[in-house]
């Protein structure tokens, strides 16, 4: 009987840092979300460190943080976003420079984009002043950054109260590109993250808003104060700013920063 008890004892024991191994849980803007999944693959293949990301607005994400959500790292879609955590004392960007200021990983680029399908004219800034365009899909501009440059595109255009009745809301950029893929809007200022997914690149097309139009995209990250995996969260960050990852975010739609 000792000889059981020992034994299962041992089994316990030798299995204890497979069971205690925690996932280093990140909250990651939806524009992040055709972007991040094999970057984290490649990051857990070199450190063996497990990643869980959840995706969704930059403000509910703030949010939930604020509340105690038990993340580890927060890569938002502003600044701002990830400064209101500093500012309330319950994230910093610990190791840089300046720990008060969030780390800024890449910047975002909107883009208006269309089915190919559409019987409206191609992509462009002509196609936001077309009466025939009943639809318009953007992010809601008070969770979601890129919402915030859609509007502030839309308003620097003298269009915005024109298009106001027309604007179709989603609750984050993700679900913004998804209304105007299926039809739920005639197109979608959208990132460009998004309109490079394959699924949106293969039904249909887009345009570039010039940049002199919105307020920088610069996405921010900041380390929960709260969590105790801050040296694994730091690793992932340096690991997004290495070089080799920035050519990755350039390749699907976001502006490297180094």
């Amino acid at each position: 009987m000792l000889k059981r008890f020992f034994a299962a004892l041992f089994t316990l024991l030798a299995a204890a840092p497979v069971l205690a191994q925690t996932p280093l849980r990140v909250a990651a803007a939806a524009d992040l979300e055709p972007v991040l999944p094999p970057i984290l693959a490649q990051f857990e293949g070199r450190s063996g460190i497990h990643v869980e990301a959840t995706y969704q607005a930059s403000a509910v994400l703030t949010t939930q943080i604020l509340n105690g959500a038990p993340f580890d790292l927060f890569l938002s879609a502003d600044l701002s976003f990830p400064k209101r955590l500093i500012d309330a004392g319950v994230a910093d960007a610990a190791g840089s420079a300046n720990p008060s200021t969030p780390v800024t990983y890449a910047k975002g680029t909107l883009v208006l984009w269309e089915r190919n399908d559409s019987h409206l004219s191609p992509p462009s800034l002509a196609l936001l002043s077309d009466p025939n365009l009943k639809r318009l899909a953007i992010a809601n501009p008070e969770r979601a950054p890129y919402g915030r440059a859609a509007v502030a595109a839309l308003t620097r255009l003298k269009l915005y109260d024109a298009l106001k009745p027309r604007i179709v809301t989603a609750e984050n950029i993700a679900q913004a590109a998804q209304f105007a893929d299926s039809g739920n809007a005639d197109a979608g200022l959208i990132s460009l993250t998004s309109a490079m997914t394959p699924q949106l690149s293969s039904s249909g097309r887009y345009f570039v808003i010039p940049r002199d139009l919105y307020p920088p995209i610069e996405q921010g990250a900041v380390i929960v104060k709260a969590s105790t995996q801050r040296e694994a969260a730091r690793k992932l960050l340096d690991f997004l700013l290495s070089a080799p990852v920035q050519q990755q975010l350039a390749k699907r739609g976001l502006t490297p920063v180094k």
